[in-house]
């Protein structure tokens, strides 16, 4: 999952790099980061997020009973539901689309007053991504649970490729360039739902669409579903709060968030969700065998594993978020002020990186059992948290006109997310369903020790380029390489002094 996931990386990063070459930080980019954040907050929902998080353990549950007919009836009510929903969603999102612009740029002042129509035309043309990516979710899901991995998590490749051929071949045909990212998006939708759709046949699995919503299935994927829409998509639902108070700011800010979480999404995608998503099945099997050791064991192992590589990605993107984005982006149409504003957010939101992953891995441990009530309770908490310390963070930075406002809201987006991942951990811990394995302190003890000789070994490096953006091209990368070589290996090399082996790593 983690490879597939890098190759997808890869392609975002061509997909990204050449977007700030052609486009920049302009307005247009702006309108369509709206525009492409709100059908994929409700993909968080109706895709991988909250439906996953229902329909996997009762398919897991299905598949475990052997029952073919029944396994197959499930899969196509529940198909059909689905596809009943986020069709009517998505033409509603269509029809609405002026009036959702405007409630997502409320504080637009007169420096951004034309962003709303724009991101109204682009919402029209992103919306029915919904529905392909809703259905090509239900896809991966079945993949998974039977055990295919590598797929699902190759299919983010084709979304990227869509996007990057549709900047390169439609773009010149716009009045407004930008418009080909929307267009770009939903051709990404159809290539992802054509893929994986017909895989689900050589498993056995080949959905009919039945609409009957008062199957006992759907019911029941249904009722574990809608708790889950706030705990599955935490970190989702605070980038919308943070969407709506950076309207607030320049029309930069958008695109300067937009940057910073996309490297962010780097970490959190190779290792997080892949984690994530390999141990539900897992969990679920565990909880449905009745075997609360080895239900234990493997979420401390996932919990071990994240902080493994989830701290020095942090640590590492902190260290390097000035000369990571401008190795990545200064060129083209994007600034070197870019350059030090996305720095600004990605510092901020690196520090909530470890508890994004953690939460990744904690969630299903919830929904293996089919609890979704608890991170529904600490998802509400948490985005309330998110509003106050955005209002308290971002308004007196707005007040005096500090050019790096809005790396208040990334910094309180990584603060609601330890507050939730803390929430969680508390939960399971209370409850008994997590029980720590031998060897916590230790472990632990090895990471920092090693995270503090990979900071030396990253500073040392820096200090020796000074300004990174009056580099070339060429020295920067060579320079970004050296740095993250030297900390890779620093922090590898302590851990493998300290003791740490292969086996280690192995549930």
């Amino acid at each position: 999952f983690s490879a597939m996931t890098l190759l997808s990386r890869v392609a975002g990063y061509v997909r990204d790099a050449l977007q700030a070459h052609l486009f920049g930080t302009s307005a247009a980019v702006s309108a369509f980061v709206i525009a492409y954040r709100i059908p994929n907050y409700l993909r968080r929902i109706f895709a991988e997020g909250s439906f996953s998080s229902a329909f996997v353990p009762v398919l897991s549950e299905l598949q475990g009973k052997g029952d073919e007919r029944a396994l197959q009836d499930f899969v196509d009510h529940v198909a059909g539901a689905l596809l009943a929903a986020v069709v009517l969603v998505t033409g509603l999102g269509v029809l609405l689309a002026p009036w959702i612009a405007r409630l997502f740029l409320l504080f637009a002042g007169e420096h951004n007053e034309g962003l709303v129509p724009l991101t109204a035309e682009m919402l029209r043309i992103t919306f029915p991504y919904l529905t392909f990516i809703s259905m090509t979710a239900l896809a991966g899901a079945v993949l998974n649970t039977f055990r295919h991995f590598g797929l699902p998590a190759l299919t983010p490749v084709l979304h990227n490729l869509a996007v990057i051929a549709a900047m390169v071949l439609l773009a010149r045909w716009f009045e407004v360039p930008e418009k080909a990212l929307a267009w770009g998006v939903v051709a990404a939708g159809a290539m992802q739902l054509a893929v994986l759709w017909p895989a689900m046949a050589r498993l056995g699995v080949r959905p009919r669409l039945r609409f009957g919503m008062r199957h006992p299935g759907v019911r029941r994927v249904a009722r574990l579903m809608l708790p889950t829409i706030f705990s599955s998509s935490v970190a989702q639902v605070n980038l919308l709060v943070g969407t709506v108070f950076a309207s607030l700011l320049v029309a930069e800010a958008q695109s300067w968030l937009y940057y910073s979480d996309r490297l962010t999404e780097l970490p959190l995608g190779l290792f997080g969700v892949a984690v994530g998503t390999v141990i539900l099945p897992q969990l679920s099997r565990h909880h449905a065998d009745a075997d609360t050791g080895g239900y234990s064991k493997a979420l401390d192992w996932g919990l071990r594993i994240v902080l493994l590589v989830g701290l020095p990605a942090a640590l590492g993107l902190a260290l390097l978020a000035e000369p990571l984005t401008a190795t990545l982006f200064l060129h083209g149409e994007f600034s070197p002020r870019d350059t030090a504003m996305v720095g600004y957010a990605l510092v901020a939101m690196s520090a909530g990186i470890p508890t994004f992953m953690l939460s990744k891995v904690l969630l299903p441990a919830f929904y293996a059992r089919q609890d979704t009530r608890t991170p529904m309770r600490a998802a509400v908490r948490t985005v309330i948290a998110n509003v106050a310390l955005t209002v308290a963070i971002v308004t007196p930075l707005w007040w005096w006109r500090v050019p790096y406002a809005h790396a208040g809201i990334a910094a309180a987006t990584a603060i609601a997310g330890v507050l939730n991942a803390w929430l969680l951990w508390r939960a399971l811990r209370r409850e008994g369903v997590y029980v720590a394995q031998p060897g916590w302190g230790r472990w632990m003890l090895r990471i920092l020790a090693a995270l503090a000789v990979m900071t030396l070994a990253v500073l040392a490096v820096r200090h020796q380029v000074g300004a990174w953006a009056a580099l070339d091209w060429k020295a920067r990368v060579a320079w970004l390489l050296a740095a993250v070589g030297a900390g890779a290996g620093a922090y590898g090399a302590t851990l493998v002094a300290l003791g740490l082996r292969p086996r280690h790593l192995r549930h």
